[in-house]
């Protein structure tokens, strides 16, 4: 649907408004509603996640297949690739150091009173210990396994080396795979835009649910803690990315958060980049004006490895816990902290509170280790929704921008016009 559509349609009828209604309506029916409210409409939030994450694994594969094999194999797509990496890490480093700064002039753990916290429990999840079983997590020893698990590292790699061998096939062979590669994804998307039109529906379960279970008794001692990230997180969307459209893209930045508005609704009230994934490929091609080929090649590996609010989040939060349990954290260890933080951004799984799972793979690096890091953590946990929803959104800010700036240095044109 064009822009200019768009415009003549009631503003009532668009469906990012009705998101941002459903998502209001959410927060007054959790307040008021409470539980009770919770268990008539969290359903709703539940079946729409659901049918997302139905349609990832098959999205994900043909798009990148479709892309791989659009870009071409050699020096097109090694171009590709490497601006895409080059984005990627400048982006999350970013984020990194901005909360970095932040949490050593605000330092919110100094003095933090945590003995009334609630410590809620944290969720089974299985982190990568290193740098290297992360690049094994790429190759996967059965393809059909880590579609069936969901494992996006895995399903990335297998369609980025299927596609490059496409391209390698003779061109009659080679064209045949590729349109049908093509034809598939193209029917990916007319099915996704039917998930997306249940979207109001969805959020408006998942805020319910969300503010109705959350609660806020935990705010209080945890209260600095929540502003130095959501301080680094505005930071990071204010001014961080702003500057990269419009210096870098030479792009609007207004304009790029009206196109984006709808999945960027979606991250925040479903706090996950890979279930947003639908939305923000949607979104990114037909009001950006991505082309496909750039889209379909970036935005998966982004919602997957480009993890900008995640990677502020595990700095901020691994110095914080240092600052609470009075661990002294040297110059080096900080860039210890930096780093990892990087590579553990990457290895975060786009689940909601996976990135404070994760938050043990940066402490171990630095020797922080025992039972008063994961009580510490189990209270942070307790006010992570919010943040986590914050973050997501982050998350997938930057993955757009960098599909956008991206594609405008390849040459496209109409990026972001309208």
């Amino acid at each position: 649907m064009s822009a200019s559509t768009m415009a003549h349609k009631p503003f009532y009828s668009q469906l990012h408004v009705q998101i941002l209604a459903a998502m209001v309506l959410g927060v007054i029916l959790g307040l008021l509603g409470g539980e009770r409210a919770a268990q008539l409409l969290g359903w709703m939030g539940t079946v729409f996640v659901r049918l997302l994450r139905m349609v990832i694994v098959p999205l994900i594969l043909s798009s990148i297949i479709s892309g791989v094999t659009s870009v071409g194999g050699g020096r097109s797509l090694g171009r590709l690739g490497g601006k895409t990496f080059l984005y990627y890490v400048t982006t999350s480093l970013l984020a990194i150091v901005t909360g970095l700064v932040l949490v050593n002039l605000i330092r919110p753990g100094v003095g933090a009173d945590l003995t009334g916290s609630i410590s809620a429990e944290l969720p089974e999840l299985e982190t990568p210990s290193s740098m290297a079983e992360i690049i094994f997590r790429l190759i996967p020893t059965n393809p059909v396994q880590a579609m069936v698990e969901g494992d996006m590292l895995a399903i990335i790699f297998f369609a980025l080396v299927v596609g490059v061998a496409i391209t390698k096939l003779p061109e009659n062979q080679r064209e045949r795979l590729r349109l049908g590669f093509q034809d598939f994804f193209e029917m990916m998307m007319v099915l996704t835009g039917g998930v997306i039109r249940l979207a109001p529906l969805g959020v408006l379960g998942l805020m319910t649910n969300t503010v109705a279970t959350s609660g806020v008794g935990a705010f209080g001692s945890l209260a600095l803690y929540a502003v130095t990230i959501v301080a680094g997180l505005a930071v990071h969307n204010l001014v961080t990315i702003p500057l990269i459209l419009g210096v870098v893209g030479r792009m609007n930045p207004i304009t790029h958060v009206r196109n984006v508005s709808e999945a960027l609704i979606m991250a925040f009230s479903t706090s996950s980049s890979s279930a947003t994934l639908p939305v923000t490929m949607r979104s990114v091609e037909s009001r950006v004006g991505v082309s496909n080929k750039v889209a379909s090649f970036t935005l998966p590996m982004g919602a997957t490895i480009n993890m900008d609010g995640t990677a502020l989040y595990e700095c901020v939060g691994v110095i914080f816990i240092a600052q609470v349990i009075g661990f002294d954290l040297s110059l080096t260890a900080q860039a210890t902290v930096v780093l990892t933080a990087l590579l553990a951004s990457i290895g975060a799984a786009g689940i909601p509170s996976a990135g404070l799972v994760m938050i043990f793979v940066v402490t171990e690096s630095v020797g922080m280790t025992g039972p008063e890091v994961a009580a510490v953590v189990g209270m942070m946990l307790a006010i992570d929704r919010p943040l986590d929803m914050l973050r997501t959104a982050t998350n997938v800010m930057s993955d757009s921008t960098g599909a956008a700036v991206i594609a405008r240095s390849e040459g496209e044109s109409g990026v972001n016009e309208g």
